[in-house]
């Protein structure tokens, strides 16, 4: 066996392996594509279909349509890794890629909120729904598919590249966006030329069938299935035996959730952060991304050969490790990097709330309906809406809140009993007054692009990509390993979508509620320190390393 794979290491990849991976990595970053048009145009979004919510509402809840398609990849699992199992792993990512195409074409022409109502954000929601499920079922296919083509000793190396296809697709949607927006100018992009990145999909959908079509079964599955070992019932075997669900379990608690959150931080929320706390101009904030993620995917490819060789668990428990304890001053040095004015001011004067507690309401209103009255939710929403970070200070009760900024106090108001149009001459005026009050002490309504350090930016945002390569490039490889042929399928794609579709797909949408609860721009961090923190105590207790397990014997 050793001589087996050792011969397995040295010979160079055949021209069969080079087109699965080419033909499996194309098709994949071009379905990430159209998953991550919708994120990184999720602020465009929230106007063109949530335009009858306020500006800080209809951004939390384009996030939560956003959200929603990940909210459904473990179910998309289920479904498709079931049929994976039993029919094969080329079919099934085939229908997926078809579902993921054709939604993401339909959204380009969708009319918006101005056109048809409410009607619009509904079929929009139902539309990410349907592009979740497909995603549920694409990855898992095409990790156990390469994993299957590869030889024993190389199968970090050989899934790294499926690893670099979520990073790819996003940066892809990034320059298709950005050649659109100087193309035709912000303002018509704004406008309508958002739907082109949507349209030209169908491009690349015609391209991905043609591929696949040309594809063969994945040998593991096509030497089970000739001696009739498919699973008949892959989920009860997958979930309803508890030596395989303790695995499953393990799997999520101990590797994918922390995987998730430490992929999305370093590339959602540091392009979020950008754009929405620190005023950085969308443009100029892809760009930063898109370079960091230019420096950052050939990571993917060192770190998923190097698990081959040190382990898969070392690499992904760095990687949590390391993001638990800098996430706190990474991103402040990014704030010193990309907004100096903002991290001067912020140092320099202090905003406070003192306020009656009991009139504070929870600051996250997705839906609109809640009309925020007291004097604490009112200065509160007017901060919130400036993007304005701020501590909270305990008041007299029934004393009407005030917002301290340095040392100019502004009592705020209460609403509670006034006509609309008292109601709105106080509230334009107190919104002026607490302008004039940042202004004064030096918060900038954006970033100064003067100041602003493209190299520092640069480096902080592939510091952070370099995580998503440690905790996501050995990945598919240890998932794939944990679980026998006739149920991997079904078995890996259920704690990969729920650790990365719930955990790390709400991140941005739980982020931001934490932000806008405490006030503090940096809070939102809290959510991912604590997830990937879970994840390295429990997969360093408990979770086996992998590298050196026979996929075709563990069946």
């Amino acid at each position: 066996m050793r001589s087996a794979q050792t011969a397995a290491v040295a010979r160079p990849m055949s021209a069969e392996e080079k087109k699965v991976i080419f033909a499996s990595s194309l098709g994949t970053v071009f379905e990430w594509y159209d998953f991550y048009l919708y994120g990184s145009l999720a602020a465009i979004i929230a106007k063109q279909f949530f335009s009858g919510l306020d500006e800080g509402s209809a951004f939390i809840f384009a996030l939560l349509a956003f959200a929603a398609g990940f909210i459904v990849r473990p179910f998309g699992a289920i479904f498709f890794g079931r049929l994976g199992d039993m029919i094969g792993r080329k079919y099934t990512f085939l229908v997926t890629i078809l579902i993921m195409g054709l939604s993401t074409f339909i959204v380009g022409i969708l009319p918006n909120y101005a056109s048809i109502g409410v009607a619009a954000p509904v079929i929009l929601i139902c539309l990410r729904l349907l592009q979740g499920l497909a995603l549920g079922g694409e990855y898992g296919g095409a990790a156990t598919y390469v994993a299957e083509h590869a030889p024993q000793g190389k199968r970090g190396a050989y899934t790294s590249w499926i690893q670099t296809t979520a990073t790819l697709g996003l940066f892809l949607s990034l320059m298709v966006i950005l050649g659109t927006r100087t193309a035709i100018g912000e303002a018509a992009f704004a406008d309508w030329g958002w739907r082109v990145p949507f349209i030209v999909s169908i491009l690349l959908l015609a391209v991905s069938v043609w591929i696949r079509l040309s594809m063969n079964e994945s040998p593991a599955f096509a030497k089970m299935k000739a001696e009739g070992k498919t699973s008949k019932a892959p989920l009860s075997e997958s979930f309803g035996q508890w030596k395989n669900l303790k695995i499953v379990i393990l799997a999520l608690i101990g590797l994918t959730a922390g995987q998730a959150v430490v992929w999305y931080s370093g590339q959602f929320y540091a392009l979020f952060f950008l754009t929405q706390a620190l005023k950085v101009d969308g443009a100029t904030a892809n760009i930063m991304v898109a370079v960091s993620l230019i420096i950052g995917t050939p990571f993917f490819i060192l770190f998923g050969a190097w698990s081959d060789k040190i382990g898969r668990k070392p690499i992904i428990m760095a990687g949590c490790l390391l993001a638990v304890l800098t996430y706190f001053p990474v991103f402040t040095a990014l704030t010193k990097a990309a907004n100096p004015d903002l991290a001067a001011a912020q140092a320099a004067n202090k905003v406070v709330v003192t306020s009656d507690n009991s009139e504070c309401s929870f600051q996250f209103n997705p839906t609109g309906t809640v009309k925020f009255t007291s004097s604490c939710d009112i200065a509160k929403q007017v901060l919130a809406g400036s993007s304005v970070s701020y501590e909270n200070a305990a008041g007299a009760a029934g004393a009407p809140a005030v917002i301290k900024i340095g040392e100019t106090a502004i009592p705020s108001y209460s609403s509670k009993g006034l006509s609309a149009a008292e109601a709105k001459a106080k509230g334009d005026a107190f919104k002026k007054d607490v302008a004039a009050a940042l202004k004064a002490a030096g918060y900038p309504a954006k970033a100064d692009m003067a100041k602003f350090d493209k190299l520092k930016v640069i480096a902080i945002l592939t510091y952070l990509v370099i995580l998503v390569t440690m905790v996501y490039g050995p990945i598919a490889a240890m998932l794939v390993e944990m679980f026998p042929t006739r149920i991997r399928y079904t078995s890996m794609s259920l704690p990969y979508h729920i650790g990365n579709g719930w955990f790390g797909g709400l991140l941005p949408t739980t982020a931001f509620a934490i932000v806008a609860q405490t006030g503090n721009m940096y809070n939102g961090l809290w959510y991912p320190i604590i997830i990937a923190g879970m994840t390295f105590v429990i997969g360093m207790l408990f979770v086996r390393e992998t590298k050196d397990v026979d996929i075709y014997a563990n069946d």
